[in-house]
């Protein structure tokens, strides 16, 4: 028999800081998603710690007291990762190391190590592998530490080099070439979104394992991976489902997180490109979740800074099986408009949604009809563009066309055939 080797965890230290500006409840709840986190990339935690402190040390985040107390407790146990709750500066990483001799990881670090271990696809990889580069590279200082200038001798005559210089060149020369492939993933796509120009186009978005896979799944009978853990989706994935005649096309994204790392976001463009060209955001809660307006507000802020915050919203609270409290069903069908309680997991109200989205159809497609000369081929050439042609009749002179279209793309040829008059 073929004795598979055990893989140990690493043991780890979880720190976080609180200012006194949120309150002690809140900043619990932060270092327990922190906690999942670590979970998630695959530590053992065994310690939460949480300073309470005015304001954050610039040298070393958390105070010099509590930096000895947790070289102390990690020597004791050895254990070999501490991991904060917040991002750390260059300096206070490189003086965190110097002074308890053990590995440090920042949120935007385990955020991203969790995205490397979870992106399957070429485009997912080459994404994470941008953030990661971007976020190494004013960090050289640490992670090179114990290089120093290259050696002299004959034929190195001169001031040399260091290491991290030749480093960071590196880097960026790698950073360039990522970043052209994404722009091609980039075309690629804008391609690939244009000819879907007259489908109605729904985005799933959402807190991370808010249940987006769940109901995508539910609604186009995929199966797309779903699992009870923060960021099982990387991948922007498309399918069809048939909604009274009318097919929708329904769009699953990758999950938001409070402090997600800007480079991480900026990477993902083309992933979340999918969320700026629908028509309708689904925005799905995990109702269950003590903190879920937290979490709202989250979400709410990123569609915001990707400016898609414009856009018609439903609000989906999700894993209703799991909420036994009446009172905060009444709270969000009262605070919130628009609204739909289900759950995905057991297909609970799934069928009032569907039927609200017939409703959304009626409102946002139209038929028209239109007479064109014959001889602006060029105007019927860009209605084809546009919408979907039903029909075209010929006399003398003129084209008939009847059309149906987005009620947007309908304003579109009516510009269109104005401007020509």
């Amino acid at each position: 028999m073929i004795e598979i080797p055990k893989i140990e965890k690493e043991k780890a230290v979880i720190v976080s800081l609180n200012t006194d500006r949120i309150s002690k409840e809140v900043v619990e709840e932060h270092i327990t998603e922190l906690e999942e986190l670590a979970l998630t990339a695959g530590a053992e935690v065994l310690h939460k710690i949480i300073q309470n402190n005015r304001s954050v040390n610039n040298a070393s985040y958390i105070g010099k007291g509590k930096v000895e107390e947790v070289k102390l407790l990690v020597e004791e146990e050895n254990i070999s990762l501490i991991i904060f709750d917040d991002d750390l500066s260059p300096v206070q990483l490189r003086n965190l190391e110097n002074s308890i001799d053990r590995k440090i990881v920042d949120r935007s670090g385990l955020i991203l190590d969790i995205f490397a271990t979870r992106a399957k696809t070429k485009e997912a990889k080459t994404q994470v592998e941008l953030a990661q580069l971007q976020y190494m590279l004013p960090r050289l200082t640490r992670a090179w530490t114990h290089l120093s200038k290259q050696y002299g001798g004959i034929g190195t005559k001169g001031p040399g080099e260091t290491q991290i210089e030749t480093d960071r060149r590196i880097i960026g020369k790698r950073i360039s070439l990522l970043k052209e492939r994404l722009n091609k993933i980039e075309v690629q796509r804008s391609t690939q979104s244009s000819s879907r120009k007259n489908f109605l186009r729904i985005a799933l978005v959402g807190y991370t394992n808010a249940g987006k896979s769940t109901l995508f799944n539910l609604l186009t009978k995929s199966d797309v991976f779903a699992e009870d853990k923060l960021f099982a989706t990387l991948d922007s994935t498309t399918r069809q489902f048939i909604v009274k005649n009318e097919t929708v096309l329904l769009s699953d994204t990758v999950g938001f997180i409070r402090k997600l790392p800007p480079n991480l976001i900026a990477s993902f463009k083309s992933t979340l490109s999918e969320v700026k060209d629908a028509d309708i955001i689904f925005h799905v809660i995990d109702f269950s979740h003590p903190y879920f307006e937290d979490h709202i507000k989250v979400v709410e802020n990123t569609l915001k800074d990707l400016d898609c915050d414009k856009k018609l919203q439903v609000k989906i609270f999700n894993k209703i099986d799991a909420v036994t409290d009446h009172q905060k069903i009444d709270y969000v069908r009262n605070t919130y408009e628009n609204c739909f309680i289900i759950s995905a997991q057991r297909g609970i109200n799934v069928s009032s949604l569907i039927e609200n989205l017939e409703q959304i159809i009626n409102d946002s497609f139209i038929e028209e009809k239109i007479r064109l000369p014959l001889k602006d081929a060029k105007a019927v050439a860009q209605i084809h563009n546009l919408a979907e042609v039903i029909s075209i009749k010929y006399d003398d002179n003129f084209a008939h066309i009847t059309y149906r279209s987005k009620k947007e793309n309908s304003e579109k040829i009516k510009r269109l055939l104005y401007e020509k008059k």
